[in-house]
């Protein structure tokens, strides 16, 4: 078996970006992404966000392409929502997102930096290279 140390940091936003994760949806979001990292044979790190981002950070094994990955994790969390939890609309994801690979020893602050994803927005103190999802994105 192959020896690696991967860390990424993964941002997408609802559709239009919607105010759509609401504090009660919030939680059991998050908990539904962990646990899906787990099942695509990720390693959790965090998850974080605001009412119209979700931040994760994750370690993946170099044999699943990256692209997939967030694929899974998009595609089967807004079915997850749709299908399992009483909600006012159906949640989308936006096209796109945003990837950073980093090392271990930023591994911390990265995880600080999501899961105080809330903070950091009410003080405008953001670290824009993670909150970029498309090109030429500037942050949020």
């Amino acid at each position: 078996m192959a020896y690696w140390q991967l860390y990424y940091h993964i941002v997408w936003a609802t559709k239009n970006r919607e105010l759509l994760i609401t504090p009660d949806l919030e939680p059991a979001l998050h908990n539904y992404l962990r646990g899906k990292i787990i099942a695509l044979g990720g390693v959790f790190h965090a998850v974080g966000g605001m009412d119209e981002h979700v931040h994760v950070v994750t370690s993946i094994s170099p044999k699943i392409a990256v692209a997939n990955f967030v694929g899974q994790l998009k595609g089967s969390s807004s079915h997850w929502v749709n299908h399992n939890i009483e909600f006012d609309s159906a949640l989308y994801w936006q096209d796109g997102y945003g990837v950073f690979s980093f090392g271990k020893r930023a591994l911390p602050r990265v995880v600080a930096y999501v899961v105080n994803q809330r903070e950091h927005h009410t003080k405008n103190d953001l670290w824009l290279a993670l909150e970029r999802i498309e090109e030429g994105d500037v942050g949020v």
